[in-house]
């Protein structure tokens, strides 16, 4: 087809055919990526009450426009009666127009309830399908770690706000905009035959010849919204990318906040307040920056809509006028056409009317299908056999041959591993910052996938495995669920949890458990790194790593805390490795093994 158009065309003509083609291919992909974020809810287990739902609102949709078409009857019998000075038809038609007025009410307020009812149940399902995805595998891991390198270039950003907000634009737009364009074909489709037929035949010379078009006022209105769809799409198409943009924009300030909110005593100790300020700046700068563009556009596609609606207001009259005055028709047939038009003007202007909502959620749909790809990506790479190997023989060892560790970007950590450690062992890792020791624990724990190489692990080394970071993490709310995290703290006693307190060197913190606070805020460095070790205490794990975490203590306390782990983890035949800088760390352990240093992390 390309080839007979080149052949055969004017090449400004194939140039027009070029951009409408890849327009209408553009358009086609997007509708394929919102119906592949659609779907699964109407496939789900919920289907049928999702199907069932979307039924009743297109049952409501059509009485609603068949209501319409009963007022647009009523508008000729009933201006017929006043131009006609008929009293009895006038007050039977008031009457008819109350009945079919409380119908409309009816059908309305339960098409707005049923409406709003599907679109909160569907973002609840997708909220939390969406939700448990992320959380699946490490995703939300492994995502941060992806974000501005070679594979995402950035294009993850704020799953938060995707999953919060994106997901909710998506599930009302993708509603109301479908219930939308629903409501304006059957519109159309109701309509346009009364006002073929209302709008009778338009007769006009051209060269001495008679040429009559039936059905004029139809045509005239299928121009007028056809130049108007034209218009609106080229005066507002940068609203897409701006909209986009602004998502973008408004959720990073946000971030900003918080993260301001989660370091505030380092900022404050810091008196980084200036430098937060200039960040807080630039970040709401470049919303403002966006909404003022966002502003003008919307300024300029409004300036459009509105003088289109009002236009169309008189534009019937206008043109049904000579008619009118020639006593071809009366008041009522008059104001039928009136009516009759504005609905089909309506239902092929619904392009024109829901252009700023298209754009959002044109704008939503792309950052859903970023952030999806990126799930799907993550998780094709914790799956994928060729970089993630992990085998649970019979060997009751933790065994690694040739393990190389490297980024996300394929750039090599340091050089190939060897490890055989037996249970009951105490190994300090030690290395140059930057050797991959930290690396290496994600790589055991499972949630580092790029590596190659053989590692093997006991049988069910995961549910006995336990590792403590530097920076350990606490869910605000009570102590006690702090202490408990990641299991529930139901099930455990107070008397159990101030013991291993206590144990931890934090006994003046057993009065607390009921408490509530950030503890992340409330507690120092120290007390947040030993109420990580209280946690070891009541797991009782077979396997314990601790990467750096013992680092905020100082050393008297440090080799208390330690020396007591290790006392409890032996009692029980447990193996500890610990990644640690200290001296004083390694002299607790038995062994000390050195990260090869060949390469740059």
């Amino acid at each position: 087809m390309t080839s007979l158009l080149q052949r055969f065309l004017p090449r400004p003509v194939q140039q027009v055919y070029q951009t409408a083609a890849g327009k209408i291919r553009s358009f086609a992909s997007f509708l394929k990526r919102a119906g592949a974020l659609a779907a699964p809810y109407f496939m789900s287990e919920r289907k049928w009450y999702a199907r069932g739902m979307l039924a009743a609102i297109v049952a409501l949709n059509l009485a609603a426009v068949y209501m319409l078409v009963l007022l647009n009857e009523w508008n000729r019998l009933f201006y017929d009666a006043l131009q006609n000075r008929d009293a009895d038809v006038f007050w039977y038609q008031l009457q008819r127009f109350m009945v079919i007025a409380f119908i409309f009410i009816v059908i309305a307020v339960y098409r707005f309830y049923l409406t709003q009812l599907l679109e909160m149940r569907w973002r609840e399902w997708m909220t939390q399908s969406y939700a448990k995805r992320w959380l699946s595998g490490n995703a939300f891991y492994r995502l941060e770690l992806l974000r501005f390198t070679q594979l995402d270039a950035g294009t993850t950003d704020n799953p938060d706000q995707r999953i919060q907000e994106d997901l909710n634009l998506f599930t009302s737009y993708s509603v109301s905009l479908t219930m939308g364009l629903l409501n304006a074909l059957v519109t159309l489709f109701s309509f346009v035959g009364i006002l073929w037929t209302l709008s009778g035949d338009f007769s006009f010379y051209l060269f001495s010849d008679a040429v009559t078009i039936p059905g004029f006022m139809v045509w005239m209105a299928i121009l007028y919204c056809l130049v108007g769809s034209v218009l609106a799409h080229y005066i507002g198409r940068p609203l897409i990318a701006l909209n986009f943009k602004q998502q973008r924009v408004e959720a990073d300030y946000r971030h900003q906040l918080v993260r301001l909110r989660e370091y505030s005593e380092s900022v404050a100790m810091d008196k980084g307040e200036p430098v937060e300020r200039g960040r807080l700046d630039r970040r709401f700068g470049a919303v403002l920056s966006n909404y003022i563009a966002l502003l003008l556009a919307k300024k300029r596609l409004t300036w459009f809509t509105v003088g289109f609606g009002q236009l169309a207001v008189v534009f019937p009259f206008v043109v049904a006028a000579p008619r009118f005055f020639s006593g071809a028709i009366q008041l009522g047939q008059l104001m039928q056409i009136s009516s009759a038009f504005g609905r089909v003007q309506d239902s092929l202007s619904w392009f024109v009317d829901s252009y700023d909502a298209l754009a959002s959620w044109r704008a939503t749909t792309d950052r859903l299908t970023r952030f999806d790809d990126a799930m799907a990506q993550v998780s094709e790479t914790n799956h994928d056999p060729a970089q993630y190997r992990l085998q649970s023989p019979e060997s009751s060892a933790l065994q690694a041959t040739g393990l190389q560790l490297t980024l996300p970007n394929g750039q090599v950590i340091g050089s190939p591993i060897t490890l055989d450690i037996q249970p009951g062992a105490s190994v300090c890792v030690q290395g140059p910052s930057g050797s991959g020791k930290s690396t290496l624990l994600r790589a055991i724990a499972g949630i580092w996938p790029w590596w190659q190489g053989q590692l093997s692990q006991p049988e069910g080394f995961a549910d006995r495995a336990m590792f403590l970071p530097q920076r350990p993490y606490f869910p605000s709310g009570p102590l006690r669920e702090a202490v408990a995290y990641p299991q529930a703290s139901d099930g455990l006693t107070d008397a159990h949890l101030a013991r291993a307190l206590t144990r931890a060197g934090l006994s003046h913190l057993t009065n607390d458990l009921a408490a509530e606070a950030n503890w992340t805020q409330k507690l120092s460095g120290g007390e947040q790194q030993r109420l990580a070790i209280a946690r070891v205490f009541l797991k009782q794990p077979a396997w314990l790593f601790l990467d750096e975490a013992t680092s905020a203590l100082d050393e008297q306390t440090e080799a208390v805390v330690y020396q007591t782990l290790l006392d409890d983890m032996a009692a029980r035949g447990g193996t500890v490795i610990s990644v640690a800088h200290r001296a004083s760390v390694a002299k607790l352990h038995r062994e000390t093994w050195h990260m090869p240093t060949t390469g740059q992390a």
